[in-house]
């Protein structure tokens, strides 16, 4: 009880537990890393990212919104990019997760930048997801 009240004085919330990552969270996650690879999160990546989750899940853009942000929660405590990708490459189809793909490499291009650290990023999602090298959209 104690911590909890010196904690709202200090201004420091106690922090919620993440969520269990289902594939919402996983593609939402990937999106964010994917943006954060070149150590530049540009706003235009971020407009891209909710776009495209909106989009994906049919969802308004506060509720695309908040997925991102629970997203970003959940991919910066994430030690790599196995278990989101694993998780879609379990239950997304090979023609849906070239989609994926190519999701990940408009919010690459959506900053104006094409840094080799993207590149990097997206083959190693796109190993994890099992998608054929040929099929990437960074050739």
């Amino acid at each position: 009880m104690w911590d909890d009240f010196i904690a709202r004085l200090r201004g420091k919330p106690k922090s919620q537990p993440l969520p269990e990552p289902d594939e919402k969270l996983a593609l939402g996650a990937l999106l964010v890393r994917v943006a954060k690879s070149d150590s530049f999160y540009h706003v235009n990546e971020i407009i891209e990212i909710d776009h495209i989750l909106g989009q994906s899940f049919a969802l308004s853009s506060v509720e695309a919104a908040k997925l991102r942000a629970t997203s970003e929660k959940l991919e910066s405590h994430a030690p790599d990019t196995t278990e989101f990708a694993a998780l879609i490459r379990d239950t997304v189809d090979y023609e849906h997760r070239l989609v994926i793909v190519q999701q990940l490499w408009t919010v690459i291009l959506a900053d104006g930048r094409d840094l080799p650290e993207e590149h990097t990023a997206l083959h190693e999602i796109e190993s994890h997801l099992g998608i054929n090298p040929a099929d990437s959209p960074a050739r």
